[in-house]
This record gives C-alpha cells, sequence and structure tokens, in this order.
C-alpha cells in the first residue's frame, strides 16, 4: 500500500513539473487559439494543430509499439542463446528504460514528421495540377512542387530512424553482454555454455551465436537503407532539372546523356548493396556484404569522370548545337514561373514629333507627371507633420484617388505612434495611454508651394483638407510600426491627439481586442511576462487586450506560408471614411523545374502575386483576397485552408480600385526579363540581345531605375492609367530599346506590355539624358553653383513619359542646406525632349519654353490670345476666391490663437500653410504670372544688351 502511494504522489509531482515546465507553451496555445478565434480564423488555426494530431498520434503509437517489441524480443533471444536466466528483481527496470528509450525515439521521429511535414502532406494531399508538363520526364509540374519534396524528406526521416536503430542496436547488446554475462567455456575450437571466469577474446565472442543474430538484425536495417538509397537515387534524376552545370539552369546535354543514366546505374548497384549486406550479415562474410557499396562508390567516381570528360571534350567545341534544345527548355519554363508568358509585345514608333497641341491635348498625363519624390518627401512629411516627437512616418507610399472629380495620382503616408519615443516610458503610457497613431498626409505628385515644399491636400491633427476626401476615422491602432499590445476600455482613457496645450482623449469604439476578465488577466500576464496586467488597478472585467498589431507579423502569424511584400501601403477608403492597411502576398517555391532562380542565396525560380491582404486599421480585421485564380499554389492553399481565402469580386469596389501591382515583383520581373525577353536559344547562348534597365543620377549617386508609379495613357487607350513602369537599354549601350509595363486599373490590372522602340532610330535612354544635363551649359554651372553655396543638390528620378508617338524625360531637382535639420525643398524641374533640356521653377514654364507658351494660343486669324479667357475675349471669372479667403482668414485665426497658447511649432506650421493659400490666391489672380512676364522681359533685355 506504501508502495501504491509513494507511486501516485511521484505521478503527480512528475505531472506537475511537466506542466510547470510546459507552462509558456500552453498559455501560448490557449492565447493563440483566442486570438484567431477573435479574428475568425478558428479554423485555420486548428488546421495545422489537427493535422500534426493526426499524423503524429498515430505515428508514435506504431513507432512505440514496433521499437519497443523489437527491443524486447531482441532480449529474450540473447538469454535464449546465452542460456542467461533473467534475475527477478532487476528485469523490470530494464523493460521501464526500454520503453522510455523506445518513446524518446518515437516522440523524436513522429515530432519531426508531423511537426515539420504537417503542410507537406496537406500539399500533397490537395495537390492542384498545373497543367504544365516538364520537357524531359513529361510529369505535371505539381509533381515537382507538391509531391517530392514531401517524399525525399520522408526519406531522410527514415534514414535517420534505421540509423538510430542501427546504433541502439549494437549498444543494446553491449549493455545485455555487461548485465547478464553469458557463461563461455573453450572446448577444442567450439565455445560453449560454461564458466566464464577464463576471459575469452572479443573475436570468440563476436563468432557465438550470441552475437550473429545482432549483426543480422544491423543487416536488416543495412538492407532496407539501401533500398531507401536505392529510391533517392531515382528522384535524383529529377532533381536534373535543377542542374546549375551547363550554360542555362535546369539539365544539359551531360546531365540528360550521363548524369542521368548513372544515376539510374547507381539505383540498381543500391538494390545490389541491400541484397549483399543482408547475405554477407546472415554468413557473417564482410567481403559479400561490402560488394555492393564499393560498387556504387566505383560507379559514382567513374560516373563523375565521364561527366566531366564530356562536358570537356564534346559539349564544350560543340556547346551551341549540344545544349540549343536545353537552353530553350530554360527559357520557356523561366518564363512561366516568373508569369512573362503573358507579356505582350508591342512597337513603340516613336516619331518625337510632340506639339503644343499636344501638350493641351494630353492634360490629364501633363497634370499628373511626378515632380516631387518620396525619398526626400519622407523627411518632409517627419519634420513638418509629425507633429510631436513620437509620431513617425515609416514609408511614403504612390497610389491614385479621384479627387474633386479628377483621377490624381498622390504620395502618402500614415502618422504611426512610436511609443519608443515616449520621454516618460511607463507601462500605463506605453499600453493604456499612448495606443494608436492618428490619420495620414496626402500630397499630390504633381505640384508644390512656392517655398518647394508638398502642396498638402490632406494634413494636421485631426486631419484637414479642403478636398473631398472622407476622412472619419483616422486612428490607426493596427500599422507597420505598432509593436506592442495595448489594453483598452481601462480606467484610463487613451490619448487621441494633441489639441494645442492640451491633449484630446478618447475611449476605443472599435471590435478588436481579447477580454481580460476571468483568468485570462493571468495568462496574458504570463504571455506578456509583466505583472502589470495582473495587479494594475487601471485594468477591469470590461478592459480588452489587441495583440499581434504589427500588420506584417499579423498576417505572417495567420498564413505563414505566403510571403509579404516590405511595403504595405495605406488606403483611405472614400465608402467608410476609414484607414485601411494593403499588403501584396506572393506563392513562392524553389522546385518549379529549369527555371532559373531569381537569387543564388533563395533558390526561388517561382512567384506569383496570388492574394492582396486587406489590413482595418481600426478594428484589425484581416481579410486575404484571391486576385489570382489561376495560380495552382494558390489554390492549394484554398484546398487546404478552406475559410481563409475569399475571392477578389467580395473586395469592396473602392479598396479594390486601390490594388497596385507590386513593385518588388516588378523588379523581379524586371531582372529576369533582361535575358528571357529572348525566344531564340542561340541568341540567348551569345548573349547577343541583353538588355540592362535604365540607369540615372539619383540623390547624388548613379544607379539602376527603380520601377517607377506613373500616369500616363498607353498607345491606343483613350484614358490615362496608374502603371508602373521601367525603362530597357542595350546592355552597356546609353540608347534606349523599350518600356516594360505593368497596368494597375480595373480589369486590366495586372497585364504586362512591353513597347519595343524601332531599332533604326537612336532613342535617348535616361543615363543618356542625365549626361546631356550634366553637360548642359546653362544647367550644369547653376546645379555646380548651388552646390558650392553650404547646399546640396539632389537629383530625384527621372521619368520617362510616353506622349503620344514621343517621349518627354522629367526630372524635379531638390535643393538641402548642410545643417542637420533642414528639409529638401523642389527648387527646379528639369524637362528634356530631343536635343532641347531647360531647367525652371515649374513644369508649366519649362514646358512652354520648350514648346511654346501653354498659357497662350494663336487664333484662325493669327492672333495671340490668353488660353483662359472666356467668351468675347473678356477675362473669366475667377472661381473659388471666396473660399480661399475664407480659409487664409481661418488659418490666420488659428495663427494667432497657436502663438496666445505658445505653441510655435502649431503656429509655424499654420503660416506655413497661410503661406501656400496666400501663393494660390495669387496665381489665381494672376500676379505670379505677371511676375514670370517681367522676369523674361528683363531676361530678354539682358540678352539683347549683351
Amino acid at each position: 500500500m506504501k508502495n501504491k502511494t509513494k507511486f501516485i504522489m511521484f505521478l503527480v509531482i512528475a505531472i506537475l513539473l511537466i506542466l510547470f515546465s510546459s507552462l509558456t507553451s500552453i498559455v501560448a496555445f490557449v492565447t493563440d487559439y483566442q486570438w484567431f478565434s477573435e479574428i475568425g480564423y478558428k479554423d485555420t488555426f486548428l488546421t495545422k494543430l489537427t493535422t500534426q494530431l493526426t499524423i503524429g498520434i498515430p505515428l508514435f503509437l506504431i513507432l512505440f509499439t514496433l521499437i519497443y517489441i523489437y527491443f524486447i524480443s531482441s532480449k529474450r533471444n540473447y538469454y535464449k542463446e546465452a542460456k542467461v536466466k533473467a534475475p527477478k528483481g532487476g528485469e523490470r527496470n530494464l523493460n521501464i528504460a526500454l520503453g522510455i528509450g523506445s518513446a524518446l525515439v518515437s516522440a523524436l521521429v513522429a515530432t519531426a514528421f508531423a511537426g515539420g511535414l504537417w503542410l507537406n502532406i496537406l500539399q500533397f494531399l490537395n495537390a492542384t495540377d498545373f497543367n504544365l508538363k516538364d520537357p524531359i520526364f513529361n510529369n505535371d509540374v505539381s509533381l515537382y512542387v507538391f509531391e517530392l519534396p514531401l517524399f525525399k524528406e520522408i526519406m531522410s526521416l527514415v534514414l535517420f530512424l534505421l540509423f538510430v536503430l542501427a546504433i541502439s542496436t549494437i549498444v543494446f547488446y553491449l549493455l545485455l553482454f555487461s548485465l547478464r554475462k553469458p557463461n563461455i567455456k573453450r572446448t577444442e575450437n567450439v565455445l560453449d555454455i560454461g564458466d566464464f571466469k577464463n576471459k575469452q577474446t572479443i573475436i570468440d565472442i563476436l563468432n557465438k551465436d550470441i552475437f550473429k543474430r545482432a549483426i543480422f538484425k544491423v543487416g536488416i536495417f543495412g538492407f532496407v537503407g539501401f533500398i531507401i538509397i536505392a529510391l533517392n537515387y531515382y528522384i535524383n534524376t529529377f532533381d536534373l532539372l535543377y542542374s546549375p552545370r551547363g550554360v542555362a539552369y535546369g539539365a544539359s546535354y551531360t546531365d540528360i546523356k550521363i548524369t542521368l543514366w548513372q544515376y539510374r546505374i547507381m539505383a540498381i548497384l543500391s538494390l545490389v548493396s541491400a541484397i549483399t549486406i543482408l547475405y554477407g550479415s546472415y554468413k557473417r562474410e564482410l567481403k559479400t556484404a561490402l560488394t555492393g557499396p564499393v560498387l556504387l562508390i566505383v560507379v559514382g567516381i567513374a560516373g563523375t569522370l565521364i561527366g566531366t570528360g564530356v562536358q570537356q571534350f564534346i559539349v564544350e567545341p560543340d556547346e551551341i548545337s549540344k545544349e540549343s534544345q536545353y537552353i530553350k527548355n530554360n527559357i520557356n519554363m523561366t518564363q512561366e514561373a516568373y508569369g512573362l508568358k503573358e507579356v505582350t509585345s508591342k512597337e513603340f514608333l516613336v516619331e518625337q514629333n510632340l506639339t503644343k497641341e499636344d501638350i493641351l491635348n494630353n492634360k490629364e498625363t501633363i497634370e499628373n507627371i511626378r515632380i516631387n519624390d518620396y525619398q526626400p518627401l519622407n523627411q518632409v512629411y517627419n519634420e513638418l507633420q509629425g507633429i510631436r516627437y513620437y509620431y513617425k512616418f515609416n514609408g511614403v507610399d504612390t497610389d491614385r484617388y479621384t479627387i474633386d472629380g479628377e483621377y490624381t495620382q498622390v504620395f502618402l503616408s500614415a502618422r504611426e505612434l512610436d511609443t519608443s519615443k515616449l520621454k516618460t516610458k511607463t507601462w500605463i503610457n506605453e499600453h493604456l495611454k499612448y495606443t494608436h497613431g492618428y490619420g495620414f498626409v496626402l500630397s499630390p505628385v504633381n505640384s508644390v508651394a512656392s517655398n518647394g515644399q508638398p502642396n498638402l491636400l490632406v494634413n494636421n491633427i485631426p486631419p484637414v483638407t479642403s478636398t473631398d476626401l472622407k476622412i472619419e476615422r483616422p486612428e490607426i491602432y493596427f500599422g507597420e510600426a505598432t509593436d506592442n499590445y495595448a489594453v483598452i476600455n481601462s480606467d484610463e482613457p487613451e490619448f487621441d491627439y494633441p489639441k494645442g496645450s492640451d491633449n484630446a482623449e478618447v475611449f476605443y469604439e472599435g471590435t478588436a481586442g481579447i477580454s481580460l476578465g476571468g483568468i485570462n488577466r493571468l495568462l496574458y500576464a504570463i504571455k506578456q511576462a509583466n505583472l502589470k496586467l495582473l495587479i494594475s488597478n487601471n485594468v477591469n472585467n470590461n478592459s480588452r487586450i489587441i495583440i499581434n498589431r504589427n500588420i506584417k507579423e499579423r498576417v505572417e502569424k495567420i498564413a505563414p506560408f505566403l510571403s509579404y511584400d516590405d511595403d504595405p501601403y495605406i488606403v483611405a477608403n472614400q465608402e467608410d471614411g476609414k484607414l485601411y492597411w494593403i499588403i501584396d502576398a506572393y506563392t513562392t517555391t524553389s522546385n518549379f523545374p529549369y527555371s532559373q532562380p531569381f537569387t543564388e542565396d533563395l533558390k526561388t525560380n517561382y512567384i506569383r502575386n496570388s492574394v492582396k491582404v486587406v489590413v482595418d486599421a481600426y478594428d484589425g480585421d484581416t481579410d486575404f483576397y484571391i486576385v489570382d485564380d489561376k495560380d495552382s499554389m494558390i489554390k492549394t492553399y484554398e484546398k487546404i485552408f478552406p475559410g481563409l481565402f475569399k475571392d477578389a469580386k467580395e473586395m469592396p469596389e473602392e479598396l479594390f480600385s486601390h490594388i497596385r501591382y507590386p513593385e518588388n515583383l516588378f523588379s523581379i520581373q524586371t531582372k529576369i526579363f533582361e535575358r528571357y525577353h529572348v525566344n531564340n536559344p542561340v541568341v540567348f547562348y551569345n548573349s547577343e540581345d541583353v538588355w540592362d534597365v535604365g540607369e540615372e543620377v539619383y540623390m547624388g549617386e548613379e544607379q539602376p531605375i527603380k520601377p517607377n508609379y506613373m500616369m500616363f495613357k498607353l498607345p491606343d487607350e483613350e484614358d490615362v492609367e496608374f502603371l508602373l513602369t521601367v525603362p530597357y537599354t542595350p546592355s552597356t549601350k546609353p540608347n534606349m530599346t523599350s518600356l516594360f509595363v505593368a497596368r494597375n486599373d480595373g480589369e486590366n490590372y495586372g497585364k504586362l506590355f512591353l513597347y519595343r522602340f524601332p531599332k533604326g532610330i537612336t532613342v535617348n535612354g535616361p543615363k543618356l539624358v542625365e549626361s546631356k544635363i550634366n553637360q548642359d551649359s546653362e544647367i550644369s554651372p547653376q546645379l555646380t553653383l548651388w552646390s558650392q553655396e553650404g547646399s546640396n543638390v539632389l537629383r530625384g528620378n527621372i521619368m520617362t513619359i510616353p506622349i503620344e508617338k514621343s517621349l518627354l524625360y522629367v526630372e524635379p531637382v531638390y535643393i538641402q542646406a548642410s545643417n542637420e535639420n533642414s528639409v529638401p525643398e523642389m527648387k527646379r524641374v528639369i524637362v528634356a525632349y530631343k536635343e532641347k533640356i531647360v531647367m525652371e521653377k515649374d513644369l508649366d514654364t519649362a514646358l512652354s519654353k520648350i514648346f511654346g507658351d501653354l498659357n497662350r494660343e494663336e487664333n484662325e486669324d493669327g492672333l495671340v490670345t490668353d488660353v483662359e479667357e472666356g467668351e468675347n475675349g473678356q477675362a473669366p471669372e475667377i472661381d473659388g476666391i471666396e473660399e480661399i479667403t475664407k480659409e487664409a482668414n481661418e488659418l490666420f485665426n488659428k495663427a494667432k490663437e497657436a502663438s496666445r497658447e505658445g505653441d510655435w511649432a502649431k503656429y509655424g506650421e499654420y503660416i506655413n500653410e497661410l503661406e501656400s493659400v496666400l501663393n494660390k490666391l495669387n496665381q489665381n489672380l494672376g500676379i505670379e504670372e505677371a511676375e514670370s512676364e517681367t522676369e523674361e522681359q528683363e531676361q530678354e533685355q539682358t540678352e539683347e544688351q549683351e
């Protein structure tokens, strides 16, 4: 009875120790379950868990039973052959030890299999055909993406298990021999059971039948192992489709003619080795056992030498002929893998015959030419619109909105809260008080204020706009810089936004968060490793905790099998006035046959932007929308996680109008397309038509042009579109050969076009235009002069803009003072057309200097009139004067109020805004035009005097 009580106490203590040591894991599981349930993805969370349990538990039980029975039977056979009687007292402990050892081995293998391969198994069971076959073995690509990776992992685990069992068998028999020594005596040349005191040699003992069975069992493991190796060599034949040996990635001539047969022969020899090892271990003949493995090694060495010889002496002297078909395979499969088969190639007949009428007729394109640049703009936003030290703009995004009825390209950035910048870093401040960012800044890409700063259409806190943009819920609880948890609905009101010398406060009204009632306070105190969650008087039963607020970490936790773009962007939804984040998600693999990997490190050779993820910045609702239903990988994931994905048609129309073709994906496609726009294997081999992405001088450094979002009208199209473009030049040459374009709007989203320029004429590439700017006798001295006056001259992106059948080049110029806190100011715009290059204070002036005054036109009688004149030659009525005046008065009153309160930062902001409004008023009244004309007249007089 006492023994039973001790056993129960021991068991209880062991369970408590296990629970305590696993407490963190248990809490993590429970809180994860609650979080997935809260956001509506409980089934997604349980899919992984149920799959692991469904696979892991039966596998563990099967392995444990087989391994335990194996060792028990081995022990009995040993006792029988050694004529040893098992002692009654120690046998139970040995059996327990065998059980523990069997359980450990079984748990290790089952955990590795179920924990690491659960997704591979589900992919195998739900595989979707690509409807594309590899060119060598004629198998559907799904075999390589979904099936073979699982087979390889299973074989690796089986080999590992066999190795462990083989070592364990040897150790086990040696252990038995030391614990249960047989009685052996020598009679002539035979070992018989008897007294063991005369210490026979190890060789004598090993020759006895006691160890014959142990050696045979090891031989069985070797037999099974070499069968697995044979299967591995068979699978290696398919791995030739990823061979780097030839001139192009994938199976080459030598791989198919030599290495393929080498692998097949080695697979057969592996089967022979399995038989020789089994037979040799049974007969205890080492030479017989090693015959197969030795042959395997010889064939491996011979195959390698023959392959090297064939490559050097047969292939390389006649490489084009021998490798032509394999190069073609590589081109076709690479284009398929990166979505480049869908590129539509069109001729763009560059005539360079633009007139002033063409400029006026393409008003929408001209008005959306970007004269701002995102890199200096990020600094400007942070300096001018950061408002308080704890606000931060992480980056500037490009998008398009319909503003006051006009389709407009804009820059915008979210104003997020960075709690690491708080000067008083208390637990209440970081988690209960300062919980969210506030609003965003938006400015058009095509205009700046008179001081060179962006013309802000949305700014300040609360957001102020003179446009029809709708902003009703500017709070940002989920964002790129939001890395900590927040407790909402506590007794401590949240800081909402700064309000003069005071702060506006608020209580969260959304749906996010997990209740902190009951045991949850203890659970989340353990999870966040902070006792204050448990003991704080500010946390009540109505409080909720919001976790996983970083949008990148949020989506990765929900769907870790997807890859995510590193540039989420904010969208102001005009339907409900809320802010949303859109994140591009990709399906990728490194198992697409014959496809060239994008990088040597990652080996990724297939990518699709199949999913757009939308995250509500206020409530945290996260939706995954499939935008590419042709992708077999996302179809497979959709089968595995049926409640995770939604159809793109379910995305709100307003949000769908803001999806963009990802810049990162386009950069990858652009890089691959430099070589893989060629379909002729001979041209590809000789690198006769390799392209480079055009280069530019950007922010003082020469670099390849990154893809740029721009708005212009494609040839044969009637309306301007939001497009992603990059120019190509022939390798090592400055002239431009083509323009690569991705469409973004409506039903045309995702369509790729390549506009090829005629080969008979020279089209200036961006680098050539940059060189001409540097050599221009008027522009270059001016840029040099500015840079010597304590300022830095920064040149933005050079944009290549198609208009009609011509190309226009535009580049903004920024000037930044050398002092530390200065912000860049856009001071000039360079416009290049044909051989003309001008640098003026704004785009209209520059275009007027090249094409004639855009504000004047000639009538049929040859008389010059203002474009803005109304009927009968009378000046038109000036619209908006009353509104502008009213806005100016409001800003002036706000500036006075800020000065009375001593808030000089706000005072400066209001004065800057007032200056912008007054400049707008001057423009409407024609003052600026008059000054411009006076300046031109003075310049003409100076030139005449000279």
